[in-house]
């Protein structure tokens, strides 16, 4: 049996932290931040893969904070997230995929949405028709990418 990591007591602080920098509650909307307690539940059950890069990811936050980001003040929490967004890497773009795949999928954020609320699939969403001549500079560049074997 692997044994599967798990974050920390500081590291759940400040993943709230940050998680509400990134989506913030909205009145006008009527959902909830990505700091929600049901939401951020959902982060923490379904980290699997992803707990070692979020963990380093807010490690590297605590770095630059020098002390929780929630004991910060504003001004200082967005200083550390602009250098964050900077220097991050691929943990941070980790940490950002894991709050909003979270978000986005909380009930109360997909009916703001006038999404229904249940499974893609099996029955699927329908997406109107786009404009496909988007796609012809693509289509002019060629083969770009490797065929496979």
């Amino acid at each position: 049996m692997i044994d599967q990591p798990t974050l920390t007591p500081r590291h759940r602080q400040d993943l709230r932290t940050i998680a509400a920098m990134i989506i913030p509650a909205s009145e006008e909307y009527r959902v909830p931040g990505a700091d929600d307690s049901a939401i951020q539940a959902d982060m923490l059950a379904t980290l699997g893969r992803d707990t070692k890069l979020v963990a380093a990811a807010l490690d590297h936050l605590a770095r630059l904070a020098g002390a929780p980001l929630a004991e910060l003040d504003a001004a200082k929490r967005d200083a550390v997230a602009q250098e964050f967004r900077k220097h991050g890497g691929v943990a941070a773009a980790t940490l950002v995929r894991v709050v909003l795949q979270c978000y986005y999928r909380d009930d109360r954020v997909l009916g703001s949405l006038g999404l229904e609320l249940r499974a893609p699939f099996p029955k699927g969403h329908v997406l109107p028709d786009g404009d496909w001549s988007l796609l012809d500079p693509v289509k002019a560049r060629g083969g770009s990418l490797r065929r496979a074997p």
